[in-house]
């Protein structure tokens, strides 16, 4: 079985912005990004997403997981 997700790279131009949080650039949702994963994830809990919106919540959870990771390393460096 072939699992097709939204390319999260496709969220760059839109989605993503750099805070800084004490003296570290760290990536971030922008809040329109964070409102739509929140949304997305409350019709996740109920079993309404559509196939798309849940191809939508895939690309943008692993988004999440990349900035976690990268995040993590750059606090680490500190």
């Amino acid at each position: 079985m072939v699992q097709v997700v939204i390319n999260p790279a496709s969220l760059l131009e839109t989605g993503i912005r750099v805070e800084k949080v004490d003296q570290l650039s760290l990536f971030r949702f922008t809040d329109a990004l964070q409102s739509r994963l929140e949304l997305l994830l409350e019709k996740n809990e109920t079993g309404s997403l559509t196939p798309e919106e849940l191809e939508e919540l895939t690309g943008i959870q692993e988004l999440d997981r990349i900035f976690t990771y990268l995040n993590s390393r750059l606090m680490a460096q500190q």
